[in-house]
């Protein structure tokens, strides 16, 4: 008797995760629109989110943050992937595996892959279907560790949580929609239709230059690891403004530079030899040795090769509008 429900209930296991992969490989190209929560310590970060899926690898993420409404994109095509601010029209060009070689808790097929490569994946009835927990695979997050998928009576993913090691929720996305049958096509997936025209007149252009470019307050970031200090804080005219550039030295040194968002005329395309990677209030554009980004009008340039990626992106993350010192000697 017990090896028959013992039996059944791994078969139905086994029905529910084909029947979700069925729905998702049968789908020529999908849109999901929910929201994303983010925590970082204590406090939270919320996006608006739509996902974008067409075979043949095209991929577009649209993330908005809603206490500021910056919005950039993750687009893959036949040419590559790119991270764009369309308000700047500015795009970080990556010749990556994105989204392939990382979990992805906002693309479908990414969360259904980490099930199945989960050999001790769960399953766990709830009121409205079911939960599976799988472990996830974060190489750029080393925090990360499994994923609850909420799936309901249809076999629709409706919300996933992933977890760090002390089981707390650090990311969490909830699918307010999902259409499976979306009309996209490759037109849907180009750079072009993000590029912002420059509508301002030259004169009105020089005093928004003019008004926007310097930096009143420095931004200092309150994590630093252990045994380095603050050894030089400088500003540099830069002909349109300035510059901020911030000397830390001890056990990790590192560089950071700060500078006021500026929006290009055209749209202006850096190679980076890296990935795009998810912080707190904005994707980033992160290298060997450098991270990248833009948040709160200020773009950022992280520097080092000593530090690991998880103090980057801890030190990228502790930034905000603060003018406090976390160690200075």
């Amino acid at each position: 008797m017990l090896f028959l429900l013992g039996g059944c209930s791994k078969e139905n296991k086994e029905d529910i995760l084909k029947n979700i992969k069925k729905q998702i490989d049968n789908s020529n190209s999908y849109v999901l629109k929910g929201t994303m929560e983010i925590s970082n310590d204590e406090e939270a970060f919320n996006y608006s989110l739509e996902s974008y899926y067409l075979k043949d690898d095209y991929y577009k993420v649209i993330l908005v943050n809603q206490m500021n409404s910056h919005e950039q994109i993750i687009l893959k095509n036949k040419d590559g992937v790119y991270v764009i601010t369309p308000s700047l029209n500015k795009s970080f060009k990556f010749q990556s595996e994105w989204p392939n070689n990382s979990s992805q808790s906002y693309i479908l097929d990414s969360i259904v892959k980490d099930i199945i490569n989960d050999k001790e994946w769960t399953l766990k009835k709830n009121n409205n279907g079911y939960v599976i927990k799988s472990v996830v695979n974060y190489p750029n997050n080393e925090e990360l560790k499994y994923q609850k998928v909420y799936i309901n009576k249809d076999s629709i993913i409706e919300k996933v949580e992933v977890y760090n090691d002390k089981d707390i929720i650090k990311i969490k996305v909830v699918m307010e929609s999902v259409d499976l049958n979306a009309k996209l096509n490759e037109k849907d997936f180009i750079i072009d239709n993000y590029i912002k025209e420059n509508t301002c007149v030259d004169e009105d252009c020089e005093k928004e230059e003019e008004r926007s470019a310097s930096i009143d307050n420095i931004i200092y970031p309150l994590y630093i690891p252990s045994n380095t200090y603050l050894a030089n804080s400088e500003k540099v005219d830069t002909g349109s403004g300035n510059r901020v550039i911030l000397t830390f030295s001890g056990e990790k040194n590192f560089v950071l530079i700060e500078e006021v968002m500026k929006v290009n005329p055209e749209m202006e395309i850096v190679p980076v030899y890296g990935e795009p990677v998810m912080l707190s209030e904005s994707i980033g554009a992160l290298s060997a040795n450098s991270l990248s980004w833009d948040a709160n009008q200020i773009s950022y340039y992280l520097a080092s090769t000593e530090l690991t990626i998880n103090e980057m992106k801890n030190i990228a993350n502790s930034l905000g509008n603060s003018t406090i010192v976390a160690n200075t000697k």
